[in-house]
């Protein structure tokens, strides 16, 4: 069974991710891969982070997913499940690095800085997006709905999506006024009708409406 995306560009695009893309670099000895994806390059407010993870093949936790097509409640349960049996690295790119570059080369930097940081280097690299970040030591494929065709990058995504929503409540302490809870500094309602109210905090990005001066 097959799911095609709207502009129908992946004829090979699973129900579910699967390990594929993993078992033909393995069968090409590259026998350590990593999965790499980000969460947040959309928010108006707060990091943007990246996760990297190297699965191990005989014990890959089952119902791994896209982030997004997950319940908040399975993508807890992942990612616990992830952390107890993967080689896991998180990174992030400040609201400050996003403005002096922009959102996508602060999300490839978070990406090398997650790749980077594993524990183990891979050999290979599966990357989220039409992009491979530079400087990353290994080789490397960049796959467009990646977290939705390959197992290693569905579970970098829940590990950075859970991270970073984790951080956003988290910030509610230092900025309650902004509901960071509820939107995680997406532009939602009530984060634009705080933002009017009380102005933007060090947590959001300049560069990015309604911040941003005409």
């Amino acid at each position: 069974m097959a799911r095609t995306p709207p502009d129908s560009l992946f004829p090979d695009y699973p129900a579910i991710p699967d390990y594929r893309f993993e078992q033909h670099a393995m069968q090409n000895g590259l026998p350590v891969v990593a999965g790499v994806d980000e969460a947040g390059r959309g928010p108006l407010a707060g990091p943007v982070v990246a996760a990297a993870v190297i699965l191990d093949p005989d014990c890959i936790p089952e119902g791994l997913d896209d982030s997004k097509a997950l319940s908040k409640a399975r993508r807890d349960f992942l990612f616990d499940t992830i952390l107890a049996t993967s080689l896991v690295a998180v990174a992030s790119a400040s609201a400050r690095e996003i403005e002096a570059t922009d959102i996508r080369v602060a999300s490839l930097t978070a990406m090398r800085r997650a790749l980077c940081a594993l524990p183990v280097k891979p050999h290979y690299a599966l990357i989220d997006g039409r992009d491979i970040p530079p400087g990353l030591g290994c080789a490397a494929r960049a796959l467009v709905k990646g977290d939705a065709r390959s197992l290693s990058i569905a579970a970098a995504s829940i590990i950075a999506k859970v991270t970073r929503d984790r951080m956003m409540t988290r910030a509610v302490v230092v900025y309650p006024q902004y509901g960071f809870e509820t939107h995680m500094g997406y532009g939602a309602k009530r984060h634009l009708q705080a933002i009017a109210e009380h102005g933007p905090c060090p947590l959001h990005r300049m560069t990015f409406r309604p911040m941003r001066k005409a």
